[in-house]
């Protein structure tokens, strides 16, 4: 049992570490804030909740199930970060929303301050790593501990389940599929975990012995509850930053041929990019490099190279549009290969027609179909033999 949940909390933790990964913003923002000390919460409550760190929190303690309370405690302030998260992602007016922050934080720090007193307040001496719940359902104190630990994790999930049910009819996209994941999360982890150890404790109450319930269907329960919670929560917030990553790395790639044509170009000097980056750091790098390449080649730019490459375009069927490209990348070409050899005195500036302008590629698909001509046109391919031979001549 003690290595599921320290895997749970493990997953917990590198997923609040990504999106805690710049502090500074992180700090700035209440949603992103919110979100890395719910999910940070999530995985303490899996940490805490485990029988090798209960007994030994128990011996450094020297308190007989003092882990008990302490558990309880985090699974209460993760039930108020639910909450809280919750209020920051819906959003509105900032007064509104510090003002239902302040009143989760006190209702729930109440509930934290109760769950120690009754603690306090009972008697527990045989240490229960695995069943207290039922073991002292029972006991004075003890009892109302555990029920108002289970009452305030239940009323948590009802609420969220309810406003995340009526905020799904008004959205569109990965935000509504988030707020599913959560709907599903936090459903099992009502009928799961709460319901578990809720009949095991009226059980007990009864007269009857349900602890399997609470021992072994719960604590599976809930995490899978709190997986699907934490994904619902994440999703809509990772997921598009990871599609751009993914889109970069594509993008990157596609420029290879763009930047083999261009990397010669004698341009500016520039600070070297850092070491290790991500793809769309990467990206950026190389469309700044593309970017300052055409612009020193627009000196070297034929307007005839482009005109004769687009008649020829036209003619083999390409449409209007790749055809510009195509025009493009062979003036390209050929103005890498005269960038090479130096330029006649007596040659004139080129006329505007003639130039590249680059501010037409600025964009990353711009770049991209450019790049993507380049490489496939069999029109290009001519332009680049033509301006060997020239250059051999």
């Amino acid at each position: 049992m003690s290595l599921i949940v320290y895997t749970v909390a493990s997953l917990f933790t590198v997923t609040a570490l990504l999106i805690f990964r710049r502090p500074r913003l992180a700090l700035r923002d209440p949603l992103t804030a919110s979100t890395c000390v719910s999910i940070f919460l999530g995985g303490l409550c899996f940490f805490c909740s485990a029988p090798v760190t209960l007994g030994a929190v128990n011996d450094l303690t020297h308190v007989p199930n003092f882990g008990a309370p302490m558990t309880y405690s985090v699974i209460s302030a993760y039930s108020a970060s639910l909450l809280i998260l919750l209020i920051n992602w819906r959003g509105g007016p900032a007064d509104r929303v510090r003002s239902q922050v302040v009143r989760v934080a006190t209702v729930y720090s109440l509930l934290i301050i109760a769950v120690i007193t009754l603690f306090a307040l009972a008697h527990a001496p045989v240490e229960r790593l695995r069943d207290l719940d039922t073991y002292y359902a029972n006991t004075p104190y003890m009892r109302e501990m555990i029920v108002l630990y289970l009452f305030g994790h239940g009323a948590c999930a009802v609420i969220t389940i309810y406003v995340c049910l009526r905020w799904s009819r008004e959205v569109t996209g990965i935000l509504r599929t988030g707020l599913r994941l959560i709907m599903a999360g936090l459903a099992v982890d009502v009928l799961g975990f709460e319901g578990a150890k809720s009949t095991a404790v009226v059980a007990r109450w009864v007269g009857y012995d349900l602890d399997r319930l609470s021992t072994g269907l719960a604590p599976r329960a809930a995490a899978l509850g709190a997986l699907l919670c934490a994904a619902g929560f994440v999703l809509p917030r990772l997921l598009p930053a990871t599609l751009a990553q993914w889109r970069s790395i594509w993008d990157y790639r596609a420029l290879g041929p763009l930047w083999a044509e261009l990397r010669h170009v004698p341009t500016a000097s520039k600070p070297a990019p850092p070491r290790w980056q991500l793809p769309r750091g990467r990206l950026y790098y190389r469309e700044l490099r593309i970017l300052d390449a055409l612009l020193a080649l627009q000196s070297r730019c034929d307007g005839r190279v482009r005109e004769t490459a687009y008649r020829q375009a036209r003619g083999q069927g390409s449409p209007p549009g790749e055809a510009h490209f195509i025009a493009a990348a062979a003036m390209v070409v050929d103005a890498a290969h005269q960038a090479g050899r130096p330029r006649p005195p007596e040659s004139p500036e080129p006329e505007s027609g003639s130039r590249l302008h680059t501010a037409l590629f600025s964009d990353t698909g711009e770049l991209v179909r450019l790049a993507r001509a380049l490489a496939g046109s069999p029109v290009v391919s001519a332009a680049r033999e033509g301006s060997a031979r020239t250059a051999r001549g």
